[in-house]
């Protein structure tokens, strides 16, 4: 069965955005960019929600830019090809590689693990990865915790009073002081 993760830097206060929504504190330098690069390769499919979709719609048309430099279209060959599903109340078409859900995230994912593919089920997204973990559905959290203290924003962990045991899998010191870490939830 494929497995579900989700994945996002986050600062080291836990979240995801700053108050005002900015994300410059995350900006990946060389070694983290290329971290995500490969990451993505073992993505067989991603769910997103409606504002990281739009936030990402920026690489559907990068790659007409000549001067884009080499990791940026690398990501393009990356990211561009992959299956996603959007999850939106409000968006009526999407472009790209892309299709709207058309069940919850728990019909979507059971969906997704009984068609053949290989490669995870990835959730990028607060709202979204905060909805599949209240019912249990994500396998692995992955973080980038970046050295920085935004103090509020988005969180990445959702608040639902609802513990979760997890065994720490893997971990790495990444460049600008970043540290990856991968725990999968104990079951």
């Amino acid at each position: 069965m494929r497995d579900v993760t989700y994945a996002m830097g986050i600062s080291l206060d836990g979240y995801i955005t700053g108050p005002d929504g900015g994300l410059d504190w995350s900006a990946p330098d060389p070694e983290v960019f290329r971290f995500w690069i490969d990451e993505t390769r073992e993505i067989g499919v991603h769910l997103l929600g409606r504002r990281l979709y739009e936030t990402m719609l920026y690489w559907e048309t990068a790659a007409d830019d000549p001067s884009l430099g080499d990791a940026d279209r690398e990501w393009t060959e990356v990211w561009n090809p992959l299956p996603k599903v959007v999850f939106s109340r409000t968006l009526t078409e999407v472009k790209g590689n892309a299709r709207l859900a058309t069940g919850s995230v728990a019909e979507e994912i059971a969906r997704l693990r009984e068609e053949p593919g290989e490669g995870e089920i990835a959730i990028g997204g607060a709202t979204l990865a905060a909805e599949a973990a209240a019912a249990d559905l994500i396998d692995e959290y992955r973080t980038v915790v970046h050295p920085v203290l935004v103090g509020g924003g988005t969180r990445y962990f959702p608040h639902d009073e609802h513990r979760v045991h997890l065994d720490l899998v893997e971990t790495r010191v990444l460049a600008s002081q970043t540290v990856y870490m991968r725990h999968r939830v104990r079951r």
